[in-house]
């Protein structure tokens, strides 16, 4: 997953997690950092009614679609395919060149129901800056989106994945959870809506988050595949914050 400025590639993956009762070890590339990471199984405990719909995850086998690094020039598209499939979906949205371009779009996700979440700043690597550098690429995402949108995230998803300890401590200070993902289609990789489409499915199962970017040519025309044949499948679209109800997310720590 590289960094989306246009078409310029970089990304990684990590893996941590503080939740309190079951957790599911994950080792990622944080340096030499052996991190943990919570199910969303782990989680869950009683109904949970969901914007399109009552959803209980328990029962219902689940997934949450999550687009990185927008808004974007295919925002607009992305979201109303989600409408038309009454879909829900997380956005973890990038501030400059991304919030501050496309102020209209981040109004448009929350007020159809999606989750918008914090994907930075700039989009500078977390592991790599000092803390209160870490503070303002997280602190000025989120008041960004909550002057748009009148909410402040509890989520965001950090650069290539990659965080650390102090990572999750001042994210746990400004009240975010980390969110990883479980499927991705390295859709920084190709501009074919098929290959994308095959690789999100090869790996897809209950209780997945897949991961997307909207900013790329290819992605938003592979969506319509992507939810037609997880819908045949039998599985039922939710946030992330929906995944894990009626549990909640806990600051500072890191679910997949």
């Amino acid at each position: 997953m590289p960094f989306p400025n246009r078409k310029t590639t970089r990304r990684g993956a990590a893996f941590r997690t503080l939740a309190a009762g079951a957790v599911v070890a994950a080792l990622a590339l944080t340096g030499c950092t052996r991190v943990q990471s919570t199910a969303p199984s782990t989680v869950r405990a009683t109904d949970v009614q969901a914007r399109f719909g009552a959803v209980d995850c328990r029962e219902a086998r689940c997934v949450a679609l999550t687009f990185d690094s927008g808004p974007s020039e295919h925002s607009a598209r992305l979201l109303d395919i989600l409408e038309e499939e009454r879909v829900p979906a997380t956005f973890f949205l990038l501030g400059k060149r991304h919030i501050d371009t496309y102020p209209e779009l981040v109004r448009r996700m929350a007020d159809e129901g999606h989750e918008v979440a914090s994907h930075t700043w700039t989009h500078r690597i977390l592991t790599e800056l000092e803390p209160d550098e870490i503070r303002e690429e997280l602190e000025r995402t989120n008041d960004a989106i909550e002057r748009l949108t009148g909410r402040r995230p509890t989520l965001m998803r950090p650069p290539q994945g990659r965080t650390n300890d102090t990572v999750h401590d001042i994210s746990r200070e400004l009240g975010l959870s980390e969110v990883l993902w479980s499927v991705t289609a390295k859709d920084y990789t190709t501009t074919d809506p098929d290959l994308i489409t095959r690789r999100v499915l090869a790996q897809s199962s209950r209780d997945g988050i897949i991961l997307l970017h909207d900013l790329y040519d290819g992605t938003v025309p592979a969506v319509p595949g992507v939810i037609d044949a997880l819908k045949k499948r039998g599985y039922v679209f939710v946030t992330v914050p929906q995944l894990l109800a009626p549990g909640k997310a806990e600051p500072g720590a890191v679910y997949r």
